[in-house]
């Protein structure tokens, strides 16, 4: 049987390289990307290849249809088609909306949604002629129900929920899904920024007790890209019982 493809976007750290890991050790294809770490990139690439599976790294604004089409041609260039498609990458911005610039708003919305639509257009060509595919799109609680001090991510994130419903019901009849992790509080660089005490805190709301695993959301992005023809057009929260 061939070998299958899948691509993770924004996969230089955090989620998007624990995902492209977990495929890499169930025997997939990989490509990965990002905009600006090429060194963290190149370790990914090194560490995907240890598993003894092909893998193509590509920089690239995922937000510019032109990068975007320039990395699908790479893709069938090395690999002849796409079966999975996670929309991995992500920014934040945190503060007043007053006190945001347009070109910051321009900027989250061009990485996290436009992106989103970027790939998934290039994407699902492949994937209607083989009758096949899955795309999954990394979203936040705060998509769900918005957060104070940061209304341009929830923006974004409740715009790729809606997208992935829409998206769903379109390509329900090709045989290709598309669902959504709405992820809570990870542990990743983007919380970084938390003071000890704010950690903390964050922590005990959280019921479970502590914060997720970049690797415990790969486990679900896999499962979701790797079988269950009947899962479609759900935003599956994953965040330890915390909204």
């Amino acid at each position: 049987m061939a070998r299958k493809t899948v691509l993770v976007t924004g996969a230089s750290r955090g989620i998007g390289k624990a995902v492209a890991v977990k495929f890499a050790k169930k025997n997939y294809n990989v490509v990965i990307n990002c905009i600006h770490s090429e060194d963290r990139l190149l370790q990914a690439k090194k560490e995907i290849e240890s598993y003894q599976v092909s893998c193509l790294a590509f920089m690239g604004d995922m937000g510019d249809m032109s990068q975007c089409e320039k990395l699908f041609k790479q893709i069938k260039k090395q690999f002849g088609t796409l079966d999975v498609l996670v929309n991995n990458a992500g920014i934040s911005y945190i503060g007043l909306l007053q006190d945001m610039k347009s070109e910051d708003w321009e900027r989250i919305i061009r990485t996290n949604l436009t992106s989103v639509f970027n790939l998934s257009r290039l994407a699902i060509p492949c994937m209607v002629s083989q009758k096949y595919g899955k795309i999954i799109n990394i979203s936040s609680v705060w998509g769900n129900v918005g957060a104070a001090c940061e209304v341009a991510y929830s923006a974004t994130k409740g715009g790729i929920n809606a997208f992935t419903k829409a998206l769903a019901k379109e390509l329900a009849p090709s045989n290709i899904q598309v669902n959504a992790v709405a992820c809570g509080a990870i542990d990743t660089e983007m919380n970084q920024f938390l003071e000890e005490d704010e950690l903390i805190g964050l922590v005990e709301e959280i019921p479970a007790g502590r914060l997720g695993r970049a690797e415990e959301v790969a486990d679900l992005v896999y499962h979701l890209g790797y079988k269950n023809s009947y899962l479609t057009g759900q935003v599956i929260g994953l965040d330890g019982g915390w909204i």
